[in-house]
């Protein structure tokens, strides 16, 4: 018996590695040339321009041949002592991620609990800031848009708490999900430490992992001392001045990382951030219409890049994205940590439009017949009309 194939591309809509286009894939099939020769200046200095305006930054911005926990480590190792205190606030599964990796590289690491179903707290935040008189909270780091469960974080509100306690904490901001997809302003928001990623909204395979960095960050990586060597800042920026890397780069991402960073200015990043959310309402119409429930709670702190659903009590969120998989060809992103099995998300971010995301609702709406899942016929309808209107 034939074994049965499926036609046509892979829907691949989890909320990241997202779907690399082809200009950018042909930019990393480039032959690798000598990243000690002088034609690798160019490269260099055409990337870390893009990337200071896609960071919205005039600080400097570091690339390391890594995922985007790597840069989460760097962010850490290079402004923190053995010991310091570092408050963070759960927001969800890559909210503790980070928290853990701080307890582990010998961090007083202090995370405000969350409920997984709204954003940052920036109250609570400044609540505890406000009790810390001896200032020993050394950073306070939050996720600016949670992955696991679709909800945005107001960093300039947190900014704008630290300010008022006058403490002198550091601000770390991750941005994997969000960087090049939504609104992000590393300098006007005061952001000491940007964390980002390569595989989302910049459109590439997973592999760079990045920091943008204020002049207080680095001064605070003078007197750091948590043992640091690959991640080191300070070879990176010496290097990069003469436009080379202390050690070898991953040459062809950077081929690709220029190409993306071309085609997000020549879009325009307010048009990048204005697609990515009207996408992301067309799907909120198409949830509502299945009558399912989104999982964060908050109208106003809703993710652009990617929404996440709650199925009914009972369904299996997992047994569903497997139905949608086998029989249409189309990934789903999966509930993490203590949603496993609850939830399921669907990217919306990166090289994505209109026909792209009805072809994704698509495969959910015949996903949820073909599971078995009460729901309200008219998801694919909801979000054509919001998106013709």
């Amino acid at each position: 018996m034939n074994q049965r194939r499926n036609s046509g591309r892979h829907f691949l809509q989890i909320p990241g590695p997202t779907n690399v286009p082809d200009r950018v894939l042909n930019a990393i099939q480039q032959p690798t040339i000598d990243h000690r020769g002088p034609g690798f200046r160019d490269l260099t200095a055409d990337v870390l321009n893009g990337l200071g305006q896609v960071f919205q930054t005039r600080s400097k911005v570091v690339v390391f041949p890594s995922s985007g926990t790597g840069a989460w480590e760097a962010a850490l190792v290079n402004t923190l002592s053995a010991g310091d205190r570092v408050l963070m606030y759960e927001t969800g599964h890559f909210a503790q991620l980070w928290y853990g990796i701080a307890g582990r590289l010998g961090l007083d690491a202090q995370l405000l609990p969350g409920d997984w179903r709204h954003p940052v707290d920036s109250v609570a935040i400044g609540e505890a800031l406000a009790k810390d008189v001896d200032h020993r909270i050394k950073a306070v780091c939050v996720v600016h848009n949670e992955t696991s469960t679709g909800a945005m974080s107001d960093v300039a509100a947190v900014r704008a708490v630290i300010d008022e306690t006058r403490h002198p904490a550091l601000l770390m901001v991750d941005t994997i999900s969000s960087l090049a997809s939504m609104d992000f302003r590393h300098d006007e928001w005061g952001v000491d430490v940007t964390v980002g990623g390569s595989q989302k909204g910049l459109m590439l395979p997973p592999g760079l992992g990045f920091n943008a960095v204020s002049d207080k960050a680095l001064a605070a990586s003078l007197g750091a001392n948590l043992p640091r060597a690959y991640w080191n800042w300070q070879d990176m920026l010496d290097a990069n001045n003469n436009g080379f890397f202390p050690y070898t780069p991953a040459t062809n991402l950077l081929y690709g990382l220029r190409e993306a960073l071309s085609m997000l200015l020549d879009e325009g990043l307010e048009n990048v951030f204005e697609r990515h959310r009207r996408l992301a309402e067309a799907t909120r119409c198409a949830v509502a219409a299945w009558q399912l429930e989104l999982l964060c709670l908050d109208s106003a702190a809703r993710s652009h890049s990617l929404t996440a659903v709650q199925l009914p009590e009972g369904a299996d969120a997992d047994a569903f994205r497997a139905t949608v998989l086998e029989r249409f060809n189309m990934s789903l992103g999966n509930g993490l940590g203590r949603l496993a099995g609850r939830v399921f998300r669907i990217g919306h971010l990166g090289d994505f439009n209109d026909l792209m995301l009805i072809g994704t609702l698509g495969g959910v709406e015949m996903g949820l017949a073909a599971s078995g899942i009460a729901y309200q016929r008219g998801g694919v309808t909801a979000a054509m009309d919001y998106l013709s209107g």
